[in-house]
């Protein structure tokens, strides 16, 4: 990838740009191409593989009624009390089964249905009428209603309770009003008190989403105005498309997919970057000075292999290390040296020490975040350069094919390993880093050459071209096969 010149610098530093008129090629990593997709391995052989199914709103709805349908059946339940239960366990309906008949009654309780005997109220209606410790109205005993703890409260009190807690949206977690009670309401009690039309439906309709939310089998698309349901029968921290919205997702915990880190440590690296967001501001700029002749180069591709148009020396964007030094097996640039004694270092060295390490990790990760973006308009230059290269009789589209399939692959390769820093930077030194990092080297160095090699290809290239896309393949799945923990 060869630098660009700032605006403010000579304008002997620039690519040609072309305008993108190709937005089939706008997608993300890992959207879906027919033409595009590579041969893939088998199933035992990728790490990445995992079986899904799509749902469509009825379909879930069905799915649940019939789960919710089943339980009624065995322990002889409403389905009011089958869809608590089933929520409150995890769909787990063999485990709710086993445990309601050891103990129905204890298992009710536990479950925050039935009222412990202990803590039911001795509050009781002695006369014709009655005054509800809520709004202080003294009214007849038909307008009290009360759940298995015998908290009574007015049905107004209830609905406005009820309402105040739906648009809050909170549904199957509704509380009994009474003081220190956990017992929860049940959704024939709600739905009877509930005045509003469209308030019960509000009601069902977060309830649904609750519903799903609590099943370990299923999770919502998070893609925007998407309505699609993800069913998969483990749930594992594995890519997950939605062929709707073309959003890639973690199925586990649902935010993007992060192979090989997992969820926890994503989770916690994430919120790292965005606490320490200010102190990694300097390094986020998209300007460096070549290291030999010091002019401003402006990175305008993926590729982190620089060549100073000036000067012809080619470097390393990230160490701004000479490139021919990024040729051994181990790539050194993308593994941070620790120092060995720093726990007897002071606490302002050690602070100093953890601040540099942090950003080492931060930068490569958000370089590798930049390159993808900017890989994005290389494909679509890459296949405006195959019409011109077709249109002046330079080889038929078919045989140009393989630069887009170079270009995809590139990407693939690219996001896995971006999410090799995370997981790096949280691994405690020993055995297990030493080797992690020896292949995320072996990775990065691949990754460099096909990206390289991706912006220069001809048709006379596909051999070579071919081959190092092999390679990056291979290095990407090793590393995931050694490192994915699902």
């Amino acid at each position: 990838m060869s630098g660009q010149m700032s605006q403010e610098s000579d304008n002997e530093y620039s690519d040609d740009h072309i305008e993108d008129d190709e937005d089939e090629y706008d997608n993300y990593y890992y959207d879906n191409n027919d033409d595009l997709d590579l041969d893939k391995p088998k199933k035992s052989d990728d790490p990445e593989y995992f079986e899904f199914d799509l749902l469509k709103v009825e379909d879930v709805e069905r799915l649940l009624n019939e789960e919710v349908e089943a339980l009624c059946t065995s322990l002889k339940i409403t389905p009011s009390l089958a869809k608590m239960l089933l929520h409150a366990h995890g769909w787990q309906r063999s485990l709710i089964i086993e445990r309601h008949q050891r103990d129905p009654e204890k298992f009710l309780v536990d479950s925050r249905i039935v009222a412990d005997k202990k803590n039911i109220s001795q509050d009781i209606i002695m006369g014709i009428t009655h005054t509800c410790p809520i709004c202080v109205q003294q009214l007849t005993k038909d307008e009290f209603q009360a759940l298995s703890c015998q908290h009574l409260f007015c049905n107004e009190c209830w609905d406005m309770h009820f309402n105040i807690q739906i648009n809050q949206g909170l549904t199957t977690g509704i509380e009994c009003m009474g003081k220190d009670c956990k017992l929860l309401v049940p959704e024939d009690f709600i739905c009877g008190i509930l005045k509003d039309t469209s308030m019960r439906e509000k009601y069902f309709k977060f309830s649904f989403t609750d519903l799903i939310k609590s099943h370990s089998q299923l999770r919502f698309c998070p893609g925007p105005n998407c309505s699609i349901v993800v069913q998969a029968k483990e749930p594992k921290a594995k890519r997950v498309e939605c062929n709707m919205c073309k959003s890639t997702f973690c199925f586990r915990c649902g935010i993007d997919y992060h192979a090989p880190t997992d969820c926890d440590t994503i989770k916690k690296w994430l919120m790292k970057c965005a606490d320490d967001s200010e102190t990694a501001n300097y390094i986020s700029a998209n300007t460096k000075d070549c290291p030999k002749c010091h002019v401003c180069i402006e990175k305008n591709g993926g590729c982190n292999h620089m060549q100073c148009s000036k000067c012809k020396s080619d470097f390393c964007w990230m160490c701004l290390g000479e490139w021919k030094t990024h040729g051994s097996e181990y790539y050194e640039c993308s593994r941070f040296k620790e120092n060995p004694n720093i726990a007897n270092e002071s606490v302002h060295v050690q602070a100093r020490e953890a601040l540099k390490k942090y950003l080492f990790y931060y930068e490569r990760w958000e370089n590798h975040a930049k390159s993808l973006t900017l890989e994005e308009q290389t494909l679509k230059n890459i296949s405006t350069r195959i019409q011109e290269k077709v249109m002046n009789n330079e080889g038929t589209w078919i045989a140009w094919q393989y630069l887009l399939k170079a270009a995809d692959l590139l990407k693939k390769c690219r996001y896995s390993l971006q999410y090799t820093y995370p997981y790096a930077y949280y691994l405690d030194r020993g055995g297990r880093k030493e080797l992690f990092e020896y292949q995320q080297a072996q990775l990065e160095a691949e990754v460099e050459n096909l990206s390289w090699k991706v912006e220069r290809a001809e048709i006379s290239d596909t051999g070579e071209l071919e081959n190092l896309m092999d390679i990056a393949e291979k290095r990407r799945l090793t590393l995931l096969k050694d490192f994915l923990e699902v």
